[in-house]
C-alpha cells in the first residue's frame, strides 16, 4: 500500500532526520524531492503545490530551525500536513435516530461497488447491526446474482426484484427489509463505464426516493487522478457524503487517496485493503500518514489482533508461555492468529520501526505458511505436544507426509524455539524477529538485515581500534 510514495517520501526526509541543524538550502532540497514524489504518485497538481508550500512555510519557522531536533520537527510537520490533507480526524458513518439507516453506494462500473456492498454489510453485522442489501443495479444482470451470492456467504438478506425501474426496486426493497428487521439497508446502484447524464439522472431519482442517511462514492484507488475527476463529477450532481475507496492494498502511488478530500471536500470514510470480505476498514488519516512515513500503525495492529484472537484463547496462550510451555499445537494456533490479521507483509509493516528496516520484505510468501501447517499436521499428537521427541527418523516421516524436505522440518523445529524466545522477548518490549514470525520462511528478507548488522558491527570495531 503506497509503497512507491512511501519509499520516495522517506528518502526525501531521511537526510533531515539525523541532522543536528538545518538551513534553508537543506529544506528546499527536501521540498523538491517531496514535490516530485507526490507528482509521481499522481496527486493533483494544485494539491501538491499547496501541500509543499504549507510544509515549507512551517519548516522554515524559527521554532523548527532553532530546535534541538529540527529534522524530526520537519518529519512531524510532514506527518501533520499529510493527515490534514486526507481529512484530519476519522470520519465514520452516520446512523439514523430511527431505523432504518439507508446507505446508498454510487460509482462507475468496475470500481468494485457490489463487492464493497457485501464487505460493508459484513462490517456492520460484526458491529451488531442488522444489515440488508438491495440489488438496485438493473443494468448488469450479473450484479444481482453476485450480490445474492455475497449475501449468502455473509448471512445477510438480499432483496431482488425483476423489473427495469431501480426507483421501484429501492422503494420495495427498503420496505421489505425494514419489515424483516433490518436496521441498516445498503443500496447497490448501477454504474456505467463513464460519467454520463443517464447515470446521474437515475442516481438522483434513486436518492430522492431512498432519502439515504449516507451517500458513499465507491472509487477505485488504482485509477489515481482519474478517480478524483470522477469524484468531482459525482459531487456536482449527487453531493455524496464520503468515499469508500477500493483496491487500496494494490495502490503503490496513493494519488487518489491524497487528492480526493482536498479536491471534493468530502472525506474517505472506508477503505478496502484486500480481496477477502472481511478486509474493509474505517479510514484513519493520521494512521495512514504514519504508515506512509514508515512509522508503523500500532492502533490498527491492535485492532486486527483483537478481532483475530478470542480473549479466552489469548489468555490461555499467554499463560502457557509464562509457564515456558510452547508446543506445536500452540505454534499452529499462533500462526492461525497471525494469518487472520491479514497478509504477512502488511502486518509486519504495521510494527513501528520494522517495516522500513526490512529489505526484501515483499519476498515474504504467505503460501509458505501453508507449508508450515502441513508439516505440523503431519506430526502425531504426542509429537506436537512434546517436540523434543522428534528424532531423525520421525523427521523423515513428517517430511514425507507433508510433501516437504527434512531441511524444512529442521528449520521449523528451530523456528519453534525461536518463536518461544520471541514471545518472551515481546513481553519484555523487545523487537520481534522476522525469522521467528515466519518459521524460517523468509531467508531472503532476513539476509539484508544480517548484512546490515554485520557492517554496523565492523564499523564499531574499527572505531574502537582507532580510539
Amino acid at each position: 500500500m503506497f509503497d512507491a510514495l512511501s519509499d520516495r517520501l522517506q528518502g526525501a526526509l531521511g537526510d533531515l532526520r539525523g541532522r543536528g541543524a538545518l538551513d534553508e538550502e537543506a529544506i528546499s532540497r527536501a521540498m523538491r524531492e517531496i514535490r516530485l514524489a507526490l507528482l509521481e504518485a499522481d496527486v493533483n497538481f494544485e494539491v501538491v503545490k499547496s501541500f509543499v508550500a504549507q510544509v515549507r512555510e512551517r519548516a522554515l519557522g524559527q521554532d523548527v530551525l532553532k530546535s534541538l531536533t529540527p529534522g524530526q520537527q520537519v518529519v512531524k510537520i510532514v506527518h501533520d500536513e499529510l493527515t490534514a490533507l486526507m481529512g484530519a480526524g476519522a470520519s465514520g458513518l452516520a446512523f439514523a435516530g430511527r431505523a432504518p439507516t439507508i446507505i446508498l453506494l454510487a460509482g462507475l462500473q468496475g470500481s468494485g461497488k457490489t463487492t464493497a456492498a457485501g464487505k460493508l454489510a459484513l462490517l456492520l453485522r460484526k458491529e451488531g447491526k442488522e444489515p440488508g442489501l438491495v440489488a438496485a443495479d438493473l443494468q448488469r444482470p450479473a450484479a444481482i446474482d453476485q450480490l445474492e451470492q455475497l449475501g449468502r456467504q455473509i448471512q445477510v438478506p438480499v432483496y431482488r426484484e425483476d423489473g427495469s425501474d431501480p426507483v421501484t426496486v429501492v422503494r420495495n426493497g427498503i420496505r421489505a427489509l425494514a419489515e424483516g428487521g433490518a436496521d441498516t439497508i445498503i443500496l447497490d446502484t448501477a454504474g456505467r463505464l463513464h460519467v454520463d447524464e443517464d447515470l446521474m439522472v437515475e442516481l438522483e431519482h434513486v436518492r430522492d426516493e431512498a432519502r439515504p442517511t449516507n451517500v458513499l462514492l465507491v472509487l477505485d484507488a488504482m485509477t489515481g487522478q482519474e478517480a478524483v475527476n470522477v469524484a468531482e463529477a459525482f459531487q456536482q450532481r449527487v453531493a455524496f457524503d464520503g468515499v469508500l475507496m477500493t483496491k487500496l492494498d494494490g495502490d503503490a502511488r496513493g494519488g487518489a487517496a491524497l487528492s480526493v478530500k482536498a479536491v471534493t471536500g468530502r472525506p474517505i470514510k472506508l477503505i478496502s485493503v484486500g480481496e477477502k470480505l472481511d478486509q474493509l476498514e474505517y479510514f484513519h488519516p493520521d494512521r495512514m500518514a504514519s504508515r506512509i512515513l514508515g512509522m508503523g500503525d500500532v492502533l490498527t495492529l491492535i485492532e486486527r489482533a483483537e478481532a483475530a484472537v478470542e480473549e479466552d484463547e489469548q489468555k490461555e496462550l499467554e499463560a502457557r508461555m509464562l509457564q515456558g510451555q510452547f508446543s506445536f499445537d500452540d505454534f499452529l494456533r499462533s500462526y492461525k492468529m497471525l494469518r487472520k490479521m491479514g497478509p504477512l507483509q502488511g502486518v509486519l509493516k504495521l510494527i513501528p520501526g520494522l517495516g522500513n528496516q526490512l529489505e526484501g520484505l515483499d519476498q515474504v510468501d504467505d503460501k509458505q505458511l501453508s507449508r508450515v501447517e502441513a508439516i505440523i499436521l503431519s506430526m502425531t499428537r504426542p509429537e506436537r505436544a512434546r517436540p523434543t521427541m522428534i528424532d531423525g527418523s520421525r523427521r523423515k516421516r513428517i517430511a514425507g507426509g507433508s510433501g516437504t524436505s527434512v531441511e524444512e522440518v529442521n528449520r521449523l523445529l528451530e523456528a519453534r524455539k525461536q518463536m518461544e524466545k520471541l514471545m518472551k522477548g515481546m513481553s519484555r518490549g523487545k523487537m520481534p524477529d522476522l525469522g521467528a514470525l515466519t518459521g524460517g520462511a523468509a531467508p531472503a528478507a532476513e539476509a539484508p538485515m544480517r548484512r546490515k548488522a554485520t557492517k554496523s558491527n565492523k564499523k564499531k570495531k574499527r572505531s574502537r581500534a582507532r580510539r
